[in-house]
This record gives structure tokens, C-alpha cells and sequence, in this order.
């Protein structure tokens, strides 16, 4: 009987953390969201050897171009709001905004998995006010630079999700 009680302490132990972990994030409120300034997505230039790449220039583009696409997807998702794009990892210049969509932790593993974090930080008080906690994006079948552009498209529909904006799908601009 004593055996029993502790598998059912153990397992109510192990289910609660996983319970709470599934609770959604709550909404960011952009009632008084009209000014946004996106961050730059900052993989580490220094990885360029362990993704493969030739020289470091190669993998900065590559980073580049993987930003400037997500950038561009987010701008739909953010439609009806001005929106300032990060023109580089250096680029923290929020001035004049409301909110400041932030990523932290950004990097790509050797089986081409992205982790990364969002914090959603309200600049007129500068607290966060929402994040998605450090996710790890799935490998899929494509190269290295088409699953980054896979992943961020995933993070996009998250953004979208945390700020109640609906994220418009490449098939519905045809």
C-alpha cells in the first residue's frame, strides 16, 4: 500500500510541473500598442564553422537573410501598426515606440534546431509585459538557411499569438 502511495506521490509530481508548463501565455494588451520596434534575431556569427560554412561572411548572410525575411512576415503579422525593423544585431534604437519585441538566447544546433526566446517589453514603463519562454524549433528536411526560415516562420505565428494578431500564411497573398 506504502509502494502505491509513492508511485501516485511521484507521478502527481512529475504531471503538475507538466500541467502548469502547457498553460498558455496570456495575451499581450495592444490597446495602446500603435509604435513597435522588432529586434534582431542574433545567432552568433562565431557558429559559421560548426554549421559548415567556409568563412564567417557566408554565415552572417545567411543570419542576415534569415532576419530579413522573418522581418518582413512579422510586418504582416503586425499590419495596421508602425512597425521599426532592427537593421542589424546593434540596432536597440526604440525611441518613439510602444512596445519592443526582444529575442534572446538565439541559436541554431548541428541538427539544425533553433532555440530562442521572445520577451514582448512595454517601453513606456520598461517591464515585460509577455514572453514565450525559450522554445526548441524541430529539424525538418531543408538546408540549414531554409530551416531557420522555417523555424522563424513558426516564432512569427507565436508573436502572432501572444499579441492577438492573425499571422497571414504565404498562400494567402496569392
Amino acid at each position: 500500500m506504502k509502494r502505491i502511495a509513492v508511485i501516485a506521490l511521484m507521478l502527481l509530481g512529475i504531471a503538475l510541473p507538466v500541467a502548469a508548463a502547457k498553460e498558455k501565455a496570456k495575451p499581450v494588451d495592444m490597446k495602446d500598442i500603435n509604435h513597435v520596434f522588432v529586434g534582431w534575431v542574433d545567432i552568433n556569427p562565431d557558429d559559421w564553422k560548426m554549421q559548415g560554412y567556409a568563412n564567417k561572411q557566408e554565415w552572417l548572410d545567411v543570419i542576415s537573410g534569415a532576419n530579413e525575411s522573418f522581418q518582413k512576415d512579422l510586418a504582416k503579422t503586425l499590419s495596421g501598426l508602425t512597425v521599426t525593423m532592427a537593421k542589424n544585431k546593434d540596432d536597440v534604437n526604440t525611441a518613439g515606440n510602444d512596445l519592443y519585441i526582444k529575442f534572446s538566447d538565439a541559436r541554431v544546433d548541428k541538427g539544425y534546431r533553433l532555440h530562442i526566446s521572445v520577451h514582448f517589453i512595454d517601453l513606456k514603463t520598461n517591464n515585460e509585459v509577455g514572453s514565450i519562454p525559450l522554445q526548441v524549433l524541430g529539424a525538418h528536411l531543408c538546408g540549414l538557411s531554409g530551416c531557420i526560415n522555417k523555424e522563424l516562420d513558426k516564432v512569427n505565428e507565436e508573436i502572432g499569438k501572444n499579441l492577438n494578431r492573425p499571422v497571414q500564411k504565404a498562400a494567402e497573398e496569392k
